[in-house]
Formats: C-alpha cells, sequence, structure tokens
C-alpha cells in the first residue's frame, strides 16, 4: 500500500469538519492493469469516506481504460485524481498525449469498442477535457453525490428473518 491509499485507510474513519474537501491522488502504469487498479482504489476511497460508488466506479474504469490505451506513451503513467466538495465527485484522468483529445463516436453496432464515452456522458452530470502544459491533458466527469438511502421497514424486516 503506498502512502496516498495508506492515508486514505488511515483517515477515512475519522470525523470531518463541515466543508471539508476531500482528495485521492495516483500515479499508475499505462496498461490495462493500472485502468483496473485505478477503479479498484477509486472504489476502495469512495467507500473510506462513506458514499455511493456505483456510478463512479464505472466512469473512473472507462477513463482509465482511455488513459492506458489511447492516452499512452511508453515509460509514462497516467494520474488519477478523485475530489468531493460538497455534494461533487470530481473524477480526473491525466495523460501525456495532449495531442489526442476524446470524442464520443458512434460505435458500429457490432464492435467491440467505441462506447466508453457514452457511458460517461450517460453518468456523469457533466465531463470534458482540460489542457495542460503539453504534452498532457486532463479528462474529467463530476458526478452528483446523494446521501446513501436509509434502510427500508420492508428490507429490514426480509434481513432480519
Amino acid at each position: 500500500m503506498n502512502q496516498r491509499t495508506q492515508g486514505i485507510a488511515e483517515h477515512g474513519s475519522r470525523p470531518e469538519p463541515p466543508g471539508t474537501v476531500r482528495n485521492f491522488t495516483v500515479l499508475l502504469s499505462s496498461t490495462p492493469r493500472g485502468a483496473r487498479l485505478a477503479r479498484l482504489l477509486a472504489v476502495d476511497a469512495l467507500r473510506s469516506w462513506g458514499l455511493p460508488h456505483e456510478r463512479a466506479s464505472h466512469v473512473v474504469a472507462e477513463l482509465s481504460a482511455n488513459a492506458a490505451t489511447h492516452g499512452r506513451l511508453p515509460g509514462r503513467s497516467f494520474r488519477l485524481t478523485l475530489y468531493v466538495i460538497g455534494t461533487t465527485l470530481r473524477v480526473e484522468v491525466t495523460d501525456t498525449r495532449g495531442d489526442r483529445l476524446p470524442a464520443p463516436q458512434v460505435p458500429e453496432a457490432e464492435g467491440e469498442s467505441g462506447r466508453g464515452l457514452l457511458l460517461v456522458e450517460a453518468l456523469a452530470d457533466r465531463w470534458g477535457v482540460t489542457g495542460e502544459r503539453f504534452p498532457r491533458k486532463t479528462v474529467w466527469a463530476e458526478l452528483g453525490l446523494s446521501a446513501p438511502e436509509p434502510e427500508s421497514d420492508v428490507t429490514a424486516r426480509s434481513t432480519r428473518r
């Protein structure tokens, strides 16, 4: 466990003052394994913060897979950053291919790829690309967070049996 993920594990259960901005960032290899690890670490961070992670895990998976596939330069990593400000989660994935900007495509009906940004568009409230100092770019997505729903009486009764 690196220092950043260890910080989440250690500080995730402590009460935080109101208005605290939560964040998590990690550099990962631009490989399929790095993309999978990005999703797992994001879910771990969101769980430790007590936040829903379903939609976010899919967004992180798609943006990370794009960074590892289309934003890859040999020997260069990509960066995953999560920010939680108020009720908004911002996911940022920075890679080293500022010359390749993502754009949603109409995938072939029988094609096995080309749907990632359509999925991000469907799951996120908004998304976009920010150019940074060349050669980098950051693809970001923002998701509104809702408080976890309280356990209903019906669910509570059915699990006690």
